[in-house]
């Protein structure tokens, strides 16, 4: 009866050769969403920034005050992490209606 069922739920374990045909997908998804985030995180500090200034401060320029780059790096973690989550998942999603299998572990 179990095998009446072959999609894996997501949390249990995945195949190995499903693990192995995420991979690419993986990397590619990866790519994409740091594209993505940069974008976002470009458009985000245009309108979040004080000054004329398009890009986000580093952490070694010392023109900028400490609270500016501590803001910048925090909207940044925020916007990354929020569009990997996001992509990640779905890439899976994806990956188990084609397949049958859950990628994830």
């Amino acid at each position: 009866m179990a095998a009446k069922n072959a999609r894996t739920a997501p949390g249990t374990a995945p195949s190995t050769s499903a693990k192995i045909l995420y991979r690419p997908v993986g990397i590619v998804s990866s790519i994409a969403g740091g594209l993505i985030a940069s974008a976002i995180f470009k458009q985000v500090w245009k309108r979040v920034s004080a000054g004329d200034g398009v890009d986000p401060p580093g952490p070694l320029e010392s023109e900028y005050d400490f609270k500016e780059i501590l803001l910048a790096a925090v909207i940044q973690g925020a916007i990354y992490s929020t569009v990997k989550t996001v992509i990640q998942r779905q890439g899976a999603r994806t990956f188990e209606r084609a397949t049958g299998e859950w990628p994830g572990s």
